[in-house]
Protein backbone atom coordinates (compact mmCIF):
# COMPACT_ATOMS: atom_id res chain seq x y z
CA UNK A 1 0.00 0.00 0.00
CA UNK A 2 1.68 3.45 -0.61
CA UNK A 3 1.77 6.18 1.63
CA UNK A 4 -1.37 8.26 -0.34
CA UNK A 5 -3.34 5.34 -0.01
CA UNK A 6 -2.82 4.37 3.96
CA UNK A 7 -3.11 7.76 4.47
CA UNK A 8 -6.60 8.05 2.97
CA UNK A 9 -7.71 4.59 4.43
CA UNK A 10 -8.06 4.05 7.60
CA UNK A 11 -8.24 0.59 9.76
CA UNK A 12 -10.10 -0.40 12.42
CA UNK A 13 -9.89 -3.44 14.60
CA UNK A 14 -12.84 -5.39 14.62
CA UNK A 15 -13.12 -8.70 16.78
CA UNK A 16 -16.77 -9.96 15.67
CA UNK A 17 -20.01 -8.80 13.92
CA UNK A 18 -22.45 -7.70 16.54
CA UNK A 19 -24.72 -5.18 15.33
CA UNK A 20 -27.55 -6.35 17.92
CA UNK A 21 -25.15 -6.30 21.03
CA UNK A 22 -24.97 -3.36 24.09
CA UNK A 23 -22.00 -1.08 23.26
CA UNK A 24 -19.22 0.99 25.20
CA UNK A 25 -17.08 3.18 24.03
CA UNK A 26 -13.99 4.35 25.98
CA UNK A 27 -11.38 6.56 25.51
CA UNK A 28 -7.50 6.49 26.86
CA UNK A 29 -5.55 9.82 26.74
CA UNK A 30 -1.90 9.86 27.77
CA UNK A 31 0.49 11.88 30.14
CA UNK A 32 -1.16 15.47 30.88
CA UNK A 33 1.43 17.38 31.33
CA UNK A 34 2.31 20.72 33.63
CA UNK A 35 5.40 22.37 32.54
CA UNK A 36 6.26 25.62 33.59
CA UNK A 37 6.00 27.46 30.03
CA UNK A 38 2.35 25.92 29.89
CA UNK A 39 1.29 27.49 32.99
CA UNK A 40 2.53 30.73 31.92
CA UNK A 41 0.57 30.43 28.80
CA UNK A 42 -2.33 30.12 30.91
CA UNK A 43 -2.16 33.02 32.88
CA UNK A 44 -5.42 35.15 31.91
CA UNK A 45 -4.47 37.77 34.82
CA UNK A 46 -3.18 37.91 38.22
CA UNK A 47 -3.66 34.50 39.82
CA UNK A 48 -6.23 33.08 37.20
CA UNK A 49 -5.76 30.64 34.52
CA UNK A 50 -7.61 29.07 31.89
CA UNK A 51 -6.46 25.83 30.23
CA UNK A 52 -10.07 25.00 28.11
CA UNK A 53 -8.27 26.51 24.95
CA UNK A 54 -5.40 23.64 24.99
CA UNK A 55 -8.45 21.12 24.47
CA UNK A 56 -11.18 23.28 21.99
CA UNK A 57 -9.75 21.07 18.94
CA UNK A 58 -9.36 17.71 20.79
CA UNK A 59 -13.24 17.95 22.52
CA UNK A 60 -15.28 16.54 20.33
CA UNK A 61 -13.31 13.27 19.86
CA UNK A 62 -13.39 13.13 23.72
CA UNK A 63 -16.68 14.10 24.00
CA UNK A 64 -17.90 10.95 21.87
CA UNK A 65 -16.61 8.59 24.35
CA UNK A 66 -19.09 6.82 27.14
CA UNK A 67 -16.24 7.12 29.51
CA UNK A 68 -12.70 9.07 28.88
CA UNK A 69 -9.52 8.23 30.53
CA UNK A 70 -6.35 10.08 31.13
CA UNK A 71 -3.06 10.31 32.70
CA UNK A 72 -2.57 13.17 35.28
CA UNK A 73 0.69 13.42 35.62
CA UNK A 74 1.29 16.22 38.05
CA UNK A 75 -0.41 17.73 41.19
CA UNK A 76 -3.52 20.28 41.86
CA UNK A 77 -1.86 22.06 45.26
CA UNK A 78 -4.77 24.62 45.21
CA UNK A 79 -2.16 27.43 45.43
CA UNK A 80 1.11 28.74 44.34
CA UNK A 81 3.51 28.60 43.77
CA UNK A 82 2.68 26.64 40.52
CA UNK A 83 5.70 24.86 39.00
CA UNK A 84 6.58 22.54 36.15
CA UNK A 85 9.84 20.29 36.11
CA UNK A 86 10.77 18.23 38.07
CA UNK A 87 8.14 19.43 40.41
CA UNK A 88 4.31 19.18 38.58
CA UNK A 89 2.07 21.88 40.71
CA UNK A 90 -0.99 23.31 38.36
CA UNK A 91 -3.61 25.55 38.74
CA UNK A 92 -7.08 24.20 39.28
CA UNK A 93 -7.84 25.60 36.29
CA UNK A 94 -6.34 22.53 34.48
CA UNK A 95 -8.53 19.85 36.22
CA UNK A 96 -11.42 22.29 35.21
CA UNK A 97 -10.52 22.16 31.54
CA UNK A 98 -10.25 18.61 31.43
CA UNK A 99 -13.88 18.31 33.00
CA UNK A 100 -14.70 20.99 30.34
CA UNK A 101 -12.92 19.00 27.58
CA UNK A 102 -14.62 15.91 28.43
CA UNK A 103 -12.97 13.74 30.46
CA UNK A 104 -14.48 11.56 33.41
CA UNK A 105 -11.86 9.56 35.22
CA UNK A 106 -8.57 10.40 35.66
CA UNK A 107 -5.92 8.43 36.84
CA UNK A 108 -2.77 9.70 39.30
CA UNK A 109 -0.30 7.45 40.41
CA UNK A 110 2.81 8.07 38.86
CA UNK A 111 6.16 9.22 39.41
CA UNK A 112 4.69 13.01 39.83
CA UNK A 113 2.40 12.18 42.61
CA UNK A 114 4.24 13.51 45.43
CA UNK A 115 5.69 16.79 43.64
CA UNK A 116 3.50 19.09 46.31
CA UNK A 117 3.82 16.36 49.05
CA UNK A 118 1.30 14.47 51.07
CA UNK A 119 -0.37 17.46 51.54
CA UNK A 120 -0.91 17.64 47.73
CA UNK A 121 -2.09 14.36 47.04
CA UNK A 122 -5.10 14.58 49.40
CA UNK A 123 -5.68 18.63 48.00
CA UNK A 124 -5.68 16.91 44.24
CA UNK A 125 -7.88 14.03 45.43
CA UNK A 126 -9.88 16.75 46.54
CA UNK A 127 -9.77 18.86 43.68
CA UNK A 128 -10.65 15.92 41.45
CA UNK A 129 -14.15 15.45 43.91
CA UNK A 130 -15.01 18.43 43.98
CA UNK A 131 -14.70 18.99 40.11
CA UNK A 132 -16.52 15.66 39.70
CA UNK A 133 -13.97 12.94 38.15
CA UNK A 134 -13.57 9.60 39.00
CA UNK A 135 -9.76 9.18 40.35
CA UNK A 136 -7.87 5.77 41.17
CA UNK A 137 -4.22 5.57 42.13
CA UNK A 138 -3.83 7.70 44.98
CA UNK A 139 -5.87 8.16 48.31
CA UNK A 140 -5.91 9.44 51.47
CA UNK A 141 -5.36 7.44 53.69
CA UNK A 142 -5.95 3.42 53.93
CA UNK A 143 -9.67 3.61 55.15
CA UNK A 144 -10.04 5.71 51.64
CA UNK A 145 -7.96 2.94 49.61
CA UNK A 146 -9.87 0.29 51.19
CA UNK A 147 -13.17 1.41 50.52
CA UNK A 148 -12.87 2.14 46.88
CA UNK A 149 -10.28 0.06 45.51
CA UNK A 150 -10.03 -1.20 42.80
CA UNK A 151 -12.53 1.25 41.45
CA UNK A 152 -15.40 -0.17 40.29
CA UNK A 153 -17.85 1.83 37.63
CA UNK A 154 -21.17 1.38 36.29
CA UNK A 155 -21.81 2.87 32.98
CA UNK A 156 -24.67 2.08 31.00
CA UNK A 157 -24.45 -1.15 31.88
CA UNK A 158 -21.38 -1.80 31.80
CA UNK A 159 -19.36 -2.94 35.16
CA UNK A 160 -16.10 -2.03 34.61
CA UNK A 161 -12.69 -2.34 37.38
CA UNK A 162 -9.38 0.17 36.86
CA UNK A 163 -6.60 -0.17 38.62
CA UNK A 164 -3.52 2.09 38.57
CA UNK A 165 0.18 1.73 39.77
CA UNK A 166 3.60 3.30 39.00
CA UNK A 167 7.08 2.06 38.80
CA UNK A 168 7.93 5.09 41.73
CA UNK A 169 7.51 8.79 42.91
CA UNK A 170 11.16 10.24 42.13
CA UNK A 171 12.91 9.88 45.51
CA UNK A 172 9.79 11.93 46.94
CA UNK A 173 8.78 9.77 49.65
CA UNK A 174 4.64 9.58 50.15
CA UNK A 175 3.80 10.90 53.58
CA UNK A 176 1.51 9.23 55.63
CA UNK A 177 -1.23 8.56 55.77
CA UNK A 178 -1.52 9.85 52.00
CA UNK A 179 -1.16 6.18 49.58
CA UNK A 180 0.38 5.94 45.85
CA UNK A 181 -0.24 2.53 44.68
CA UNK A 182 3.46 1.28 43.78
CA UNK A 183 4.01 -1.79 41.26
CA UNK A 184 4.52 -4.79 44.27
CA UNK A 185 3.30 -7.56 42.37
CA UNK A 186 2.29 -9.46 45.15
CA UNK A 187 -0.17 -6.50 46.27
CA UNK A 188 -1.27 -6.13 42.66
CA UNK A 189 -1.66 -9.72 42.59
CA UNK A 190 -4.42 -9.21 45.56
CA UNK A 191 -5.61 -6.29 44.42
CA UNK A 192 -5.99 -8.47 40.51
CA UNK A 193 -8.31 -11.17 42.89
CA UNK A 194 -10.31 -8.57 44.50
CA UNK A 195 -11.07 -7.09 41.45
CA UNK A 196 -12.18 -10.38 40.30
CA UNK A 197 -14.32 -11.17 43.10
CA UNK A 198 -16.41 -8.10 42.70
CA UNK A 199 -17.68 -9.80 39.05
CA UNK A 200 -16.72 -6.94 36.32
CA UNK A 201 -17.39 -7.60 33.00
CA UNK A 202 -14.06 -5.83 32.22
CA UNK A 203 -10.64 -4.99 34.19
CA UNK A 204 -8.37 -2.17 32.79
CA UNK A 205 -5.08 -2.09 34.59
CA UNK A 206 -3.50 1.65 33.96
CA UNK A 207 0.54 1.27 34.53
CA UNK A 208 2.99 4.05 34.96
CA UNK A 209 6.38 2.18 33.88
CA UNK A 210 8.83 1.46 31.48
CA UNK A 211 11.81 4.12 30.07
CA UNK A 212 11.35 6.96 29.02
CA UNK A 213 11.62 8.02 25.35
CA UNK A 214 12.47 4.67 24.18
CA UNK A 215 10.07 3.52 21.27
CA UNK A 216 9.68 -0.40 22.61
CA UNK A 217 8.88 -1.42 25.31
CA UNK A 218 11.56 -3.50 28.04
CA UNK A 219 11.99 -6.95 28.97
CA UNK A 220 10.53 -5.84 32.28
CA UNK A 221 6.92 -4.48 31.10
CA UNK A 222 6.17 -7.69 28.79
CA UNK A 223 7.06 -9.33 32.38
CA UNK A 224 4.13 -7.09 34.44
CA UNK A 225 2.05 -7.36 31.28
CA UNK A 226 2.05 -11.08 31.22
CA UNK A 227 1.47 -11.08 35.01
CA UNK A 228 -1.15 -8.55 35.02
CA UNK A 229 -3.19 -10.70 32.31
CA UNK A 230 -2.47 -14.29 34.00
CA UNK A 231 -4.41 -12.46 37.20
CA UNK A 232 -6.80 -11.15 35.24
CA UNK A 233 -6.57 -7.95 33.31
CA UNK A 234 -8.66 -7.61 30.28
CA UNK A 235 -6.52 -4.39 29.04
CA UNK A 236 -3.51 -3.13 30.14
CA UNK A 237 -3.07 0.77 29.16
CA UNK A 238 0.65 2.18 29.71
CA UNK A 239 1.89 5.86 30.61
CA UNK A 240 5.11 6.92 31.79
CA UNK A 241 7.51 7.09 28.65
CA UNK A 242 6.07 9.93 26.82
CA UNK A 243 6.49 8.93 23.51
CA UNK A 244 4.04 6.16 21.60
CA UNK A 245 5.06 2.13 22.35
CA UNK A 246 3.71 -0.62 20.67
CA UNK A 247 0.43 -2.25 20.71
CA UNK A 248 0.33 -5.78 21.35
CA UNK A 249 -1.61 -9.02 21.97
CA UNK A 250 -0.43 -10.44 25.05
CA UNK A 251 -0.95 -14.14 25.91
CA UNK A 252 -0.53 -15.93 28.76
CA UNK A 253 -1.78 -19.59 30.66
CA UNK A 254 -4.17 -17.87 33.15
CA UNK A 255 -4.91 -19.15 36.85
CA UNK A 256 -7.46 -21.47 36.10
CA UNK A 257 -5.01 -23.21 33.27
CA UNK A 258 -6.85 -21.66 30.36
CA UNK A 259 -5.10 -19.81 28.08
CA UNK A 260 -6.13 -15.49 28.32
CA UNK A 261 -5.24 -13.49 25.68
CA UNK A 262 -5.12 -9.50 26.44
CA UNK A 263 -4.13 -6.34 25.07
CA UNK A 264 -1.55 -4.01 26.08
CA UNK A 265 -0.71 -0.42 24.85
CA UNK A 266 2.69 -0.56 25.89
CA UNK A 267 2.35 3.53 26.12
CA UNK A 268 0.22 6.46 25.02
CA UNK A 269 2.50 9.44 24.66
CA UNK A 270 2.28 12.51 25.77
CA UNK A 271 -1.48 13.72 25.19
CA UNK A 272 -0.19 17.94 26.42
CA UNK A 273 3.44 18.78 27.57
CA UNK A 274 5.85 21.29 26.67
CA UNK A 275 8.73 18.02 26.22
CA UNK A 276 10.44 18.78 22.88
CA UNK A 277 12.55 15.17 22.90
CA UNK A 278 12.01 13.50 19.67
CA UNK A 279 8.49 11.76 19.21
CA UNK A 280 7.40 13.67 22.26
CA UNK A 281 5.19 16.27 20.45
CA UNK A 282 2.60 14.41 20.65
CA UNK A 283 0.65 10.86 21.42
CA UNK A 284 -2.48 9.10 20.47
CA UNK A 285 -5.99 8.84 22.06
CA UNK A 286 -6.75 4.51 22.48
CA UNK A 287 -10.31 4.02 21.00
CA UNK A 288 -12.08 0.44 23.02
CA UNK A 289 -15.49 -0.50 22.27
CA UNK A 290 -16.58 -2.90 24.06
CA UNK A 291 -20.27 -4.99 23.75
CA UNK A 292 -22.10 -7.29 25.68
CA UNK A 293 -24.99 -9.69 24.42
CA UNK A 294 -26.95 -9.79 26.96
CA UNK A 295 -26.82 -7.92 30.04
CA UNK A 296 -25.86 -10.68 32.06
CA UNK A 297 -23.06 -11.64 29.98
CA UNK A 298 -19.54 -10.40 30.66
CA UNK A 299 -18.22 -7.92 28.08
CA UNK A 300 -16.23 -8.26 24.99
CA UNK A 301 -13.45 -6.31 22.90
CA UNK A 302 -15.66 -5.36 19.81
CA UNK A 303 -13.70 -2.40 17.89
CA UNK A 304 -10.41 -0.60 18.84
CA UNK A 305 -7.64 1.52 17.35
CA UNK A 306 -5.58 4.97 17.53
CA UNK A 307 -6.58 8.08 16.90
CA UNK A 308 -2.85 10.29 16.24
CA UNK A 309 -3.12 13.71 18.37
CA UNK A 310 -0.65 16.36 18.19
CA UNK A 311 1.01 19.05 20.37
CA UNK A 312 1.13 22.27 18.74
CA UNK A 313 2.35 25.49 20.65
CA UNK A 314 0.68 27.99 18.77
CA UNK A 315 1.60 32.27 18.85
CA UNK A 316 -0.55 34.67 18.02
CA UNK A 317 0.17 38.31 16.47
CA UNK A 318 0.65 39.66 19.92
CA UNK A 319 3.11 36.90 21.43
CA UNK A 320 0.87 34.87 23.16
CA UNK A 321 1.32 31.19 23.49
CA UNK A 322 -1.22 28.57 23.49
CA UNK A 323 -0.57 24.77 23.56
CA UNK A 324 -3.01 22.72 21.67
CA UNK A 325 -3.66 19.00 21.12
CA UNK A 326 -4.45 18.24 17.66
CA UNK A 327 -6.95 15.57 16.16
CA UNK A 328 -4.34 15.24 13.42
CA UNK A 329 -6.46 12.81 10.67
CA UNK A 330 -9.33 15.98 11.02
CA UNK A 331 -6.66 18.43 10.36
CA UNK A 332 -5.42 16.48 7.14
CA UNK A 333 -8.68 16.42 6.00
CA UNK A 334 -10.13 19.78 6.70
CA UNK A 335 -6.96 21.90 6.86
CA UNK A 336 -9.80 24.73 7.37
CA UNK A 337 -10.33 23.56 10.89
CA UNK A 338 -7.18 25.49 12.36
CA UNK A 339 -6.71 28.49 9.13
CA UNK A 340 -3.93 29.86 11.85
CA UNK A 341 -1.49 26.95 12.05
CA UNK A 342 1.39 27.59 10.00
CA UNK A 343 2.85 26.08 7.20
CA UNK A 344 5.92 24.60 9.13
CA UNK A 345 3.77 23.87 11.85
CA UNK A 346 1.46 21.44 9.52
CA UNK A 347 4.85 20.19 7.52
CA UNK A 348 5.95 18.66 11.60
CA UNK A 349 2.63 17.68 12.39
CA UNK A 350 2.51 15.32 9.06
CA UNK A 351 6.09 14.55 9.87
CA UNK A 352 5.26 13.10 12.94
CA UNK A 353 2.25 11.44 12.42
CA UNK A 354 3.70 9.57 9.20
CA UNK A 355 6.65 8.01 12.19
CA UNK A 356 3.44 7.25 14.28
CA UNK A 357 1.29 5.46 11.93
CA UNK A 358 4.77 3.41 10.81
CA UNK A 359 5.14 2.48 14.23
CA UNK A 360 1.17 1.31 14.55
CA UNK A 361 0.40 0.37 11.02
CA UNK A 362 -2.89 -0.47 10.15
CA UNK A 363 -4.20 0.41 13.53
CA UNK A 364 -5.58 3.43 13.29
CA UNK A 365 -9.63 4.59 13.86
CA UNK A 366 -11.16 6.18 11.49
CA UNK A 367 -12.38 9.65 13.33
Amino acid sequence: MTRFLFVIFLFIFQIKPAASQQKLRLIFAGDVMGHAPQIKSAATGKGEYDYRPCFKFIKPLIEQADLAVANLELTLPGKPPYTGYPMFRSPDALGEALVDAGFDLLVTSNNHSNDARGTGVIKTIETLDKLGFEHTGTFKNAAERATTYPLILTKDGFRLAFLNYTYGTNGMPTDPPTIVNLIDTAQIKIDLAEARARKPDYIFVVMHWGLEYQLKENDEQQKLARLLVRNGADMVIGAHPHVVQPIKKETVIGLNGEKREALVVYSLGNFISNQKQPHTDGGILFQVDLAKKTPSSRAELFEYGFIPVYRYIHKNAAGKTTYFALPVARLEKNPKLFPEMSASAVAKMKVYAEGLRKRLVCLEYKN
